[in-house]
């Protein structure tokens, strides 16, 4: 009965492995492709950049710069794009992608995301979520402005309240 009991498990976690078996470094890659992933990044960079403009224009509150200030602000702007472009740049980006996916999707569950994003309903989810999570940051980005004041007030409150506790 034990012998029966050990095979029976041995070929239940062996079928079980076969099923979950990790996803390949080639699927991975066709959905990387199909998803646009690569795209994606670019996209975000360049949301960076007009996040940029908007750090700019609210660090001179409303006043139009000088030539110095320029010239700081196009400093700015160039190192920021320089750290991103080597830090998200796709060569170093992908393996970190494969290495995710891998660890993260099975060979079948890739295999069923390549299948939906090659249908009109997934083509369309991929072509219309960069405008969604822009449309997303948007919305987010006025959410943080207004609770802004009220946070500076909560941190202006809390170091009063150490500075008077350390009396």
């Amino acid at each position: 009965m034990r012998v029966l009991a050990r095979a029976f498990l041995v070929l239940l976690l062996s079928s079980t492995a076969a099923i979950a078996a990790p996803a390949s470094e080639d699927s991975i890659k066709q959905l990387l492709e199909v998803t646009q992933v690569r795209k994606l990044l670019d996209d975000i960079r360049a949301q960076t950049y007009a996040l940029m403009n908007e750090i700019a224009r609210q660090a001179m509150q409303g006043r139009t710069p000088n030539a110095r200030q320029q010239e700081a602000i196009a400093r700015m702007k160039q190192k920021m794009i320089d750290v991103m472009q080597g830090q998200l740049a796709w060569e170093k980006m992908e393996p970190v992608y494969l290495r995710l996916y891998e660890e993260t999707f099975s060979e079948e569950e890739v295999a069923s995301m390549l299948a939906f994003y090659r249908t009109p309903a997934g083509k369309a989810l991929v072509a219309k979520m960069p405008a969604l999570v822009q449309k997303t940051m948007h919305e987010v980005q006025a959410m943080i402005a207004a609770m802004t004041p009220k946070m500076q007030q909560i941190e202006r409150e809390f170091v009063d309240e150490l500075k008077a506790g350390s009396k």
